[in-house]
């Protein structure tokens, strides 16, 4: 699945996807020069970034993608801690898999295992135009 973050958002902020199941979705982003804001902690939008596109791979894996497409509708984000360096790992659940929307929860965790962020991003279903 890697290779469907070529020339993607993904790509540019450095995320790698360890997991991707319909239930589970991991990816590990680098806290460096592309995702820090110019105080030098990471940036709350990369954090967002991150979230959704857990919560969005994960939509992709409960859809027949030669059916449907999926698009983020909604996606909200408190941020809990502040960090400088090392990697976050963001982890999403689904909440809701619905025919029309998914709802999904993502933790983003340092290293360490603090909790950084809390995230529950709504994704919708849409049938493709033939």
């Amino acid at each position: 699945m890697n290779e469907m973050m070529t020339n993607t958002l993904m790509e540019a902020l450095g995320m790698e996807i360890k997991q991707a199941e319909r239930d589970i979705v991991e990816i590990h982003m680098p806290v460096e020069n592309r995702t820090r804001q110019p105080m030098g902690f990471l940036h709350g939008g990369a954090s967002v970034a991150l979230a959704e596109s857990a919560a969005s791979i994960g939509a992709y894996l409960n859809v027949d993608p030669n059916q449907y497409q999926i698009f983020g509708i909604e996606i909200n984000a408190n941020h809990i801690k502040s960090i400088r360096e090392g990697t976050v790992i963001g982890k999403a659940t689904p909440v809701h898999i619905g025919k029309n929307t998914m709802v999904w929860h993502i933790e983003i965790m340092s290293e360490t295992g603090e909790k950084i962020s809390v995230s529950r991003c709504t994704i919708g279903v849409v049938p493709l135009k033939k």
